[in-house]
Protein backbone atom coordinates (compact mmCIF):
# COMPACT_ATOMS: atom_id res chain seq x y z
CA UNK A 1 0.00 0.00 0.00
CA UNK A 2 1.41 3.29 -0.97
CA UNK A 3 1.43 5.93 1.99
CA UNK A 4 1.02 9.45 0.79
CA UNK A 5 3.37 12.38 1.68
CA UNK A 6 3.73 13.82 5.51
CA UNK A 7 2.65 17.04 3.58
CA UNK A 8 -0.30 16.02 1.34
CA UNK A 9 -1.77 14.02 4.30
CA UNK A 10 -1.57 17.16 6.71
CA UNK A 11 -2.97 19.26 3.88
CA UNK A 12 -5.64 16.95 3.47
CA UNK A 13 -6.39 16.56 7.48
CA UNK A 14 -6.67 20.43 6.90
CA UNK A 15 -9.34 20.66 4.18
CA UNK A 16 -11.46 18.00 6.09
CA UNK A 17 -11.23 19.92 9.41
CA UNK A 18 -12.51 23.03 7.24
CA UNK A 19 -15.18 21.13 6.01
CA UNK A 20 -16.24 19.45 9.13
CA UNK A 21 -16.44 22.83 10.69
CA UNK A 22 -18.59 24.54 7.79
CA UNK A 23 -20.71 21.99 8.09
CA UNK A 24 -21.08 22.30 11.82
CA UNK A 25 -22.01 25.79 11.26
CA UNK A 26 -24.48 25.59 8.25
CA UNK A 27 -27.52 25.94 10.45
CA UNK A 28 -26.37 29.67 11.98
CA UNK A 29 -25.92 31.20 8.21
CA UNK A 30 -29.18 29.58 7.03
CA UNK A 31 -31.25 31.03 10.34
CA UNK A 32 -29.93 34.39 9.67
CA UNK A 33 -31.28 33.97 5.95
CA UNK A 34 -34.55 32.82 7.16
CA UNK A 35 -34.93 35.65 9.17
CA UNK A 36 -34.21 38.50 6.64
CA UNK A 37 -36.05 37.40 4.02
CA UNK A 38 -38.96 37.21 6.33
CA UNK A 39 -38.26 40.63 7.34
CA UNK A 40 -37.91 41.59 3.90
CA UNK A 41 -41.00 40.38 3.44
CA UNK A 42 -42.91 41.90 6.35
CA UNK A 43 -41.51 45.31 5.37
CA UNK A 44 -41.96 45.05 1.72
CA UNK A 45 -45.65 44.06 2.11
CA UNK A 46 -46.29 47.39 4.61
CA UNK A 47 -43.99 49.43 2.15
CA UNK A 48 -45.54 49.32 -0.84
CA UNK A 49 -48.55 49.67 0.06
CA UNK A 50 -47.91 52.90 1.78
CA UNK A 51 -45.57 54.37 -0.88
CA UNK A 52 -48.66 54.49 -3.10
CA UNK A 53 -51.65 54.58 -0.32
CA UNK A 54 -50.79 56.22 2.25
CA UNK A 55 -52.56 59.51 3.31
CA UNK A 56 -50.21 61.94 4.67
CA UNK A 57 -46.57 62.92 3.59
CA UNK A 58 -45.07 60.87 6.57
CA UNK A 59 -46.36 58.30 5.05
CA UNK A 60 -45.35 58.03 2.10
CA UNK A 61 -41.71 58.69 3.67
CA UNK A 62 -42.55 55.96 5.85
CA UNK A 63 -43.22 53.73 2.55
CA UNK A 64 -40.31 54.18 1.12
CA UNK A 65 -38.27 53.48 4.20
CA UNK A 66 -39.39 50.55 4.30
CA UNK A 67 -39.14 49.41 0.83
CA UNK A 68 -35.35 50.66 1.20
CA UNK A 69 -35.03 48.44 4.37
CA UNK A 70 -36.60 45.66 2.59
CA UNK A 71 -33.83 46.10 -0.03
CA UNK A 72 -31.09 45.75 2.03
CA UNK A 73 -32.29 43.01 4.41
CA UNK A 74 -32.02 40.84 1.32
CA UNK A 75 -28.79 41.96 -0.05
CA UNK A 76 -27.55 41.18 3.72
CA UNK A 77 -29.12 38.45 3.11
CA UNK A 78 -26.93 37.41 -0.18
CA UNK A 79 -23.64 38.84 1.97
CA UNK A 80 -24.57 36.59 5.14
CA UNK A 81 -24.23 33.37 2.97
CA UNK A 82 -21.03 34.77 0.68
CA UNK A 83 -19.39 35.28 4.36
CA UNK A 84 -20.07 32.17 5.79
CA UNK A 85 -19.43 30.02 2.77
CA UNK A 86 -17.63 31.65 -0.29
CA UNK A 87 -16.38 34.57 1.01
CA UNK A 88 -15.99 35.83 -2.90
CA UNK A 89 -16.90 39.40 -1.93
CA UNK A 90 -14.21 41.19 -0.25
CA UNK A 91 -16.65 43.42 2.29
CA UNK A 92 -19.45 40.85 2.38
CA UNK A 93 -19.38 40.84 6.36
CA UNK A 94 -20.17 44.18 6.85
CA UNK A 95 -22.93 44.29 4.28
CA UNK A 96 -24.10 41.53 6.40
CA UNK A 97 -23.90 43.10 9.37
CA UNK A 98 -25.58 46.49 8.13
CA UNK A 99 -28.23 43.87 6.67
CA UNK A 100 -28.99 42.83 9.97
CA UNK A 101 -28.86 45.95 11.99
CA UNK A 102 -31.49 47.67 9.49
CA UNK A 103 -33.61 44.41 9.83
CA UNK A 104 -33.75 44.94 13.67
CA UNK A 105 -33.96 48.54 14.11
CA UNK A 106 -36.80 48.49 11.14
CA UNK A 107 -38.61 45.44 12.92
CA UNK A 108 -38.46 47.25 16.39
CA UNK A 109 -39.93 50.19 15.21
CA UNK A 110 -42.60 48.25 13.66
CA UNK A 111 -43.43 46.58 17.28
CA UNK A 112 -43.50 49.61 18.57
CA UNK A 113 -46.30 50.36 15.57
CA UNK A 114 -48.37 47.26 15.79
CA UNK A 115 -48.47 47.57 19.73
CA UNK A 116 -51.09 49.85 19.84
CA UNK A 117 -53.25 47.57 17.16
CA UNK A 118 -55.79 45.43 17.89
CA UNK A 119 -54.17 41.96 16.24
CA UNK A 120 -52.56 39.29 18.57
CA UNK A 121 -51.09 37.95 15.35
CA UNK A 122 -49.23 40.95 13.77
CA UNK A 123 -47.69 41.34 17.71
CA UNK A 124 -46.22 38.12 18.14
CA UNK A 125 -44.62 38.01 14.53
CA UNK A 126 -43.36 41.52 14.88
CA UNK A 127 -42.38 40.44 18.41
CA UNK A 128 -40.32 37.37 16.88
CA UNK A 129 -38.73 39.08 14.33
CA UNK A 130 -37.07 41.46 16.14
CA UNK A 131 -36.03 38.69 18.51
CA UNK A 132 -34.44 37.07 15.47
CA UNK A 133 -32.60 39.61 13.80
CA UNK A 134 -31.21 40.86 17.45
CA UNK A 135 -30.25 37.40 17.93
CA UNK A 136 -28.74 37.82 13.77
CA UNK A 137 -26.62 40.91 14.48
CA UNK A 138 -25.01 38.75 17.60
CA UNK A 139 -24.20 36.18 15.14
CA UNK A 140 -22.09 38.37 12.34
CA UNK A 141 -20.33 40.33 14.91
CA UNK A 142 -19.62 36.77 16.68
CA UNK A 143 -18.56 35.84 13.25
CA UNK A 144 -16.55 39.21 11.89
CA UNK A 145 -14.77 38.59 15.18
CA UNK A 146 -11.59 41.54 15.12
CA UNK A 147 -13.21 44.86 14.01
CA UNK A 148 -12.36 45.26 10.56
CA UNK A 149 -11.62 49.11 9.18
CA UNK A 150 -14.39 48.77 6.23
CA UNK A 151 -16.61 46.82 9.70
CA UNK A 152 -16.10 50.67 11.42
CA UNK A 153 -16.81 52.88 8.13
CA UNK A 154 -20.13 50.57 7.90
CA UNK A 155 -20.97 50.79 11.78
CA UNK A 156 -20.65 54.92 11.63
CA UNK A 157 -22.52 54.95 8.40
CA UNK A 158 -25.83 53.15 10.17
CA UNK A 159 -25.28 55.14 12.91
CA UNK A 160 -24.70 58.25 11.07
CA UNK A 161 -27.91 57.06 8.81
CA UNK A 162 -29.83 56.06 12.14
CA UNK A 163 -29.33 59.82 13.57
CA UNK A 164 -30.01 61.40 10.38
CA UNK A 165 -33.55 59.90 9.48
CA UNK A 166 -34.35 60.73 13.36
CA UNK A 167 -33.76 64.23 12.74
CA UNK A 168 -35.14 64.88 9.67
CA UNK A 169 -38.47 62.73 10.94
CA UNK A 170 -38.87 64.99 13.86
CA UNK A 171 -38.42 68.42 12.33
CA UNK A 172 -40.18 67.27 8.90
CA UNK A 173 -42.70 64.92 9.54
CA UNK A 174 -43.35 64.88 13.28
CA UNK A 175 -43.73 68.49 14.52
CA UNK A 176 -45.53 69.73 11.19
CA UNK A 177 -47.96 66.75 12.12
CA UNK A 178 -48.36 67.88 15.31
CA UNK A 179 -49.74 71.49 14.60
CA UNK A 180 -53.20 72.49 14.32
CA UNK A 181 -55.75 73.05 11.31
CA UNK A 182 -59.11 74.62 11.75
CA UNK A 183 -61.55 75.82 9.18
CA UNK A 184 -63.44 79.19 9.83
CA UNK A 185 -67.03 79.49 9.31
CA UNK A 186 -68.20 83.11 9.12
CA UNK A 187 -71.55 84.30 9.20
CA UNK A 188 -73.05 87.78 7.01
CA UNK A 189 -76.95 88.44 7.55
CA UNK A 190 -77.67 90.29 4.93
CA UNK A 191 -80.88 93.01 4.47
CA UNK A 192 -83.91 91.66 5.17
CA UNK A 193 -86.84 91.77 2.20
CA UNK A 194 -90.72 92.04 2.58
CA UNK A 195 -92.64 89.72 0.88
CA UNK A 196 -95.22 90.53 -2.02
CA UNK A 197 -98.03 90.61 0.72
CA UNK A 198 -96.45 92.35 3.08
CA UNK A 199 -97.23 90.15 5.87
CA UNK A 200 -93.74 88.22 6.16
CA UNK A 201 -90.35 89.09 5.66
CA UNK A 202 -86.54 86.83 5.08
CA UNK A 203 -83.65 87.34 6.07
CA UNK A 204 -81.03 86.52 3.96
CA UNK A 205 -77.35 85.11 5.57
CA UNK A 206 -74.52 83.70 4.07
CA UNK A 207 -72.62 81.13 5.16
CA UNK A 208 -68.63 80.69 4.61
CA UNK A 209 -66.63 77.53 5.40
CA UNK A 210 -62.59 79.01 4.75
CA UNK A 211 -59.81 75.92 5.45
CA UNK A 212 -56.70 78.23 4.92
CA UNK A 213 -54.71 75.10 6.23
CA UNK A 214 -51.98 72.87 4.08
CA UNK A 215 -54.45 69.61 4.74
CA UNK A 216 -58.37 69.11 3.50
CA UNK A 217 -61.18 67.81 5.48
CA UNK A 218 -63.79 65.57 5.59
CA UNK A 219 -67.44 67.22 6.38
CA UNK A 220 -68.94 64.26 9.09
CA UNK A 221 -71.63 66.89 9.23
CA UNK A 222 -73.09 70.66 8.98
CA UNK A 223 -75.76 72.47 10.68
CA UNK A 224 -77.05 75.70 10.61
CA UNK A 225 -80.06 77.21 13.12
CA UNK A 226 -81.93 80.53 13.61
CA UNK A 227 -82.94 81.20 17.43
CA UNK A 228 -85.71 83.40 18.13
CA UNK A 229 -85.08 85.92 21.19
CA UNK A 230 -87.62 88.22 23.29
CA UNK A 231 -85.29 91.04 24.57
CA UNK A 232 -87.41 93.81 26.99
CA UNK A 233 -86.17 97.31 27.94
CA UNK A 234 -86.37 98.12 31.47
CA UNK A 235 -85.96 101.95 33.27
CA UNK A 236 -83.64 101.01 35.98
CA UNK A 237 -80.19 98.89 36.19
CA UNK A 238 -80.83 95.23 36.74
CA UNK A 239 -80.00 93.60 40.14
CA UNK A 240 -77.07 91.33 40.96
CA UNK A 241 -79.34 87.69 41.69
CA UNK A 242 -80.91 88.44 38.33
CA UNK A 243 -77.65 88.81 36.24
CA UNK A 244 -76.59 85.44 38.25
CA UNK A 245 -79.86 83.99 37.49
CA UNK A 246 -79.73 84.71 33.45
CA UNK A 247 -75.79 83.39 34.00
CA UNK A 248 -76.44 79.99 35.67
CA UNK A 249 -79.95 79.48 32.98
CA UNK A 250 -77.73 80.42 29.87
CA UNK A 251 -75.03 77.58 31.12
CA UNK A 252 -77.50 74.78 30.59
CA UNK A 253 -78.29 75.68 26.69
CA UNK A 254 -76.39 76.11 23.77
CA UNK A 255 -77.53 79.40 22.91
CA UNK A 256 -75.35 82.45 24.70
CA UNK A 257 -77.19 86.04 25.74
CA UNK A 258 -75.26 88.88 26.96
CA UNK A 259 -75.29 89.60 30.59
CA UNK A 260 -76.71 93.70 30.23
CA UNK A 261 -77.87 96.13 32.53
CA UNK A 262 -81.06 97.21 30.89
CA UNK A 263 -81.95 94.19 28.62
CA UNK A 264 -83.86 90.73 29.59
CA UNK A 265 -82.81 88.84 27.12
CA UNK A 266 -85.51 85.59 27.75
CA UNK A 267 -84.26 81.94 26.52
CA UNK A 268 -84.60 81.89 22.55
CA UNK A 269 -86.84 79.41 20.87
CA UNK A 270 -85.88 77.64 17.96
CA UNK A 271 -87.11 78.77 14.13
CA UNK A 272 -84.79 76.96 11.98
CA UNK A 273 -82.65 74.19 11.28
CA UNK A 274 -81.20 72.96 8.28
CA UNK A 275 -78.04 70.86 7.29
CA UNK A 276 -75.52 73.44 4.68
CA UNK A 277 -73.15 71.24 3.88
CA UNK A 278 -73.74 67.40 2.77
CA UNK A 279 -72.39 64.96 5.12
CA UNK A 280 -69.08 62.59 3.39
CA UNK A 281 -68.10 65.50 1.11
CA UNK A 282 -65.33 67.28 2.24
CA UNK A 283 -62.98 71.47 1.42
CA UNK A 284 -59.69 70.71 0.19
CA UNK A 285 -56.95 72.82 1.41
CA UNK A 286 -56.70 76.68 0.65
CA UNK A 287 -60.51 76.12 -0.49
CA UNK A 288 -63.60 78.32 0.72
CA UNK A 289 -67.19 76.67 0.60
CA UNK A 290 -69.74 79.17 0.49
CA UNK A 291 -73.73 79.24 0.84
CA UNK A 292 -76.63 81.11 1.51
CA UNK A 293 -80.13 80.42 3.23
CA UNK A 294 -83.01 82.12 4.16
CA UNK A 295 -85.16 82.44 7.69
CA UNK A 296 -88.94 83.58 6.70
CA UNK A 297 -90.51 85.48 9.75
CA UNK A 298 -93.94 86.70 10.05
CA UNK A 299 -93.62 90.47 10.01
CA UNK A 300 -95.72 90.21 13.32
CA UNK A 301 -93.41 88.36 14.95
CA UNK A 302 -93.21 88.02 18.73
CA UNK A 303 -89.11 88.20 18.67
CA UNK A 304 -87.35 91.38 19.16
CA UNK A 305 -83.59 89.47 17.98
CA UNK A 306 -82.58 86.79 15.72
CA UNK A 307 -79.57 84.65 16.50
CA UNK A 308 -77.62 82.72 13.95
CA UNK A 309 -75.74 79.61 14.89
CA UNK A 310 -73.38 77.71 12.63
CA UNK A 311 -71.22 74.54 13.10
CA UNK A 312 -69.41 71.73 11.18
CA UNK A 313 -67.92 68.34 12.34
CA UNK A 314 -64.81 67.82 10.54
CA UNK A 315 -61.93 65.34 10.10
CA UNK A 316 -58.70 65.87 8.80
CA UNK A 317 -58.06 63.54 5.21
CA UNK A 318 -54.66 63.34 6.62
CA UNK A 319 -55.43 61.09 9.34
CA UNK A 320 -58.35 58.87 8.27
CA UNK A 321 -60.13 57.65 5.46
CA UNK A 322 -63.89 57.81 4.53
CA UNK A 323 -65.89 55.34 2.24
CA UNK A 324 -68.76 57.53 2.40
CA UNK A 325 -70.90 58.53 5.14
CA UNK A 326 -74.67 58.00 4.59
CA UNK A 327 -78.33 58.32 6.59
CA UNK A 328 -78.36 55.51 8.94
CA UNK A 329 -81.46 56.10 11.30
CA UNK A 330 -84.06 58.12 13.93
CA UNK A 331 -82.77 58.08 17.60
CA UNK A 332 -86.67 57.26 18.30
CA UNK A 333 -86.78 54.21 16.10
CA UNK A 334 -84.44 52.06 17.85
CA UNK A 335 -82.23 49.56 15.77
CA UNK A 336 -78.72 50.44 15.68
CA UNK A 337 -79.16 53.18 17.96
CA UNK A 338 -76.50 53.30 20.95
CA UNK A 339 -77.87 52.50 24.56
CA UNK A 340 -76.27 55.80 26.09
CA UNK A 341 -78.62 57.52 23.50
CA UNK A 342 -82.07 55.90 23.71
CA UNK A 343 -81.63 57.09 28.23
CA UNK A 344 -81.03 60.18 26.75
CA UNK A 345 -84.24 62.69 27.61
CA UNK A 346 -85.07 64.42 24.13
CA UNK A 347 -82.22 63.17 22.34
CA UNK A 348 -83.86 63.62 18.94
CA UNK A 349 -81.21 63.24 16.11
CA UNK A 350 -80.74 61.98 12.56
CA UNK A 351 -77.85 59.28 12.77
CA UNK A 352 -75.21 58.94 9.98
CA UNK A 353 -72.37 56.38 9.91
CA UNK A 354 -69.38 55.23 7.74
CA UNK A 355 -66.52 52.80 7.37
CA UNK A 356 -63.15 54.37 8.75
CA UNK A 357 -59.75 53.77 6.97
CA UNK A 358 -56.66 54.18 8.80
CA UNK A 359 -53.89 56.68 7.27
CA UNK A 360 -51.64 53.77 6.46
CA UNK A 361 -51.40 50.03 5.94
CA UNK A 362 -49.81 49.07 8.95
CA UNK A 363 -52.47 50.54 11.27
CA UNK A 364 -55.23 49.41 9.00
CA UNK A 365 -54.14 46.12 8.85
CA UNK A 366 -53.43 45.69 12.84
CA UNK A 367 -56.28 47.33 13.83
CA UNK A 368 -59.87 46.17 13.91
CA UNK A 369 -62.44 47.73 11.95
CA UNK A 370 -63.32 51.28 12.86
CA UNK A 371 -66.85 53.16 12.23
CA UNK A 372 -67.87 56.95 12.64
CA UNK A 373 -71.27 57.61 13.77
CA UNK A 374 -72.65 61.44 12.92
CA UNK A 375 -75.71 62.84 14.93
CA UNK A 376 -77.53 65.40 13.53
CA UNK A 377 -79.78 66.60 16.84
CA UNK A 378 -82.05 68.82 17.33
CA UNK A 379 -84.10 70.20 19.94
CA UNK A 380 -86.39 73.12 21.82
CA UNK A 381 -82.75 74.75 22.16
CA UNK A 382 -81.46 74.83 18.83
CA UNK A 383 -79.77 72.07 17.07
CA UNK A 384 -76.01 70.32 17.12
CA UNK A 385 -74.00 67.88 15.44
CA UNK A 386 -71.47 65.70 16.94
CA UNK A 387 -69.41 62.70 15.64
CA UNK A 388 -67.77 59.60 17.37
CA UNK A 389 -65.66 56.73 16.10
CA UNK A 390 -65.45 53.62 17.70
CA UNK A 391 -64.75 49.95 16.80
CA UNK A 392 -67.83 47.18 15.64
CA UNK A 393 -69.46 46.58 18.78
CA UNK A 394 -68.71 49.38 20.85
CA UNK A 395 -71.44 51.61 19.93
CA UNK A 396 -72.65 51.04 23.67
CA UNK A 397 -69.87 51.81 25.36
CA UNK A 398 -69.62 55.53 27.16
CA UNK A 399 -65.56 56.95 26.30
CA UNK A 400 -64.07 58.85 28.99
CA UNK A 401 -62.88 61.67 28.19
CA UNK A 402 -59.05 60.86 27.87
CA UNK A 403 -59.79 58.23 25.35
CA UNK A 404 -61.82 61.09 23.74
CA UNK A 405 -59.32 63.20 23.28
CA UNK A 406 -56.97 60.33 21.66
CA UNK A 407 -59.52 59.62 19.14
CA UNK A 408 -59.90 63.41 18.36
CA UNK A 409 -55.94 63.78 17.88
CA UNK A 410 -55.68 60.22 16.26
CA UNK A 411 -58.15 60.73 13.50
CA UNK A 412 -58.05 64.72 13.01
CA UNK A 413 -61.88 65.24 14.39
CA UNK A 414 -62.41 68.69 14.54
CA UNK A 415 -65.40 70.84 15.39
CA UNK A 416 -65.86 74.47 14.28
CA UNK A 417 -68.83 76.76 15.39
CA UNK A 418 -69.78 80.24 15.19
CA UNK A 419 -72.76 82.45 16.83
CA UNK A 420 -74.27 84.12 17.60
CA UNK A 421 -74.60 86.13 15.10
CA UNK A 422 -77.46 88.86 16.34
CA UNK A 423 -79.89 90.35 14.05
CA UNK A 424 -82.32 93.28 15.16
CA UNK A 425 -86.14 93.00 14.51
CA UNK A 426 -86.83 96.50 16.12
CA UNK A 427 -87.05 98.09 12.85
CA UNK A 428 -89.34 95.62 11.45
CA UNK A 429 -91.56 95.54 14.52
CA UNK A 430 -91.34 99.50 14.28
CA UNK A 431 -93.37 99.64 10.88
CA UNK A 432 -96.58 97.59 12.42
Amino acid sequence: MRIPPASGFNSYLRELRVLTKTQRSWPTPVLILLVLLVTAGYLGRFGHKDLSEALSFMGRVTGAGLLVASAIALLGGAAVMDYWFRKSFQYSGPVALAGTVTALLTNFMLLLEVLGGDSPGYMALSGLLMAGSAWAVFAVCRKLGKIPAPKKVATAFIASSVFAVANFGYQNLYQPFQHGARPVIKLAVGKHELSMDGKSFAVPVDITLTNDSDVGFYVMGAEFHAMGQKVQVIARDRLRQEWRKDAQEWTTTQEKSPLSRREVHHSGELLAAQPWMVPGGWIEASDTFAMRTVVQLPINTQYDQVAFYASASLARKDRLGLDSVQFDTYSWSGGKVPQWAKEQKDFDSLIYSGRVRENNSIDERTMDPRFVAVYWRFGTQGAFVSSSITRKGEEDRILPEAEIREINNRYGLVDVVTGPIQHSLWNIKSRR
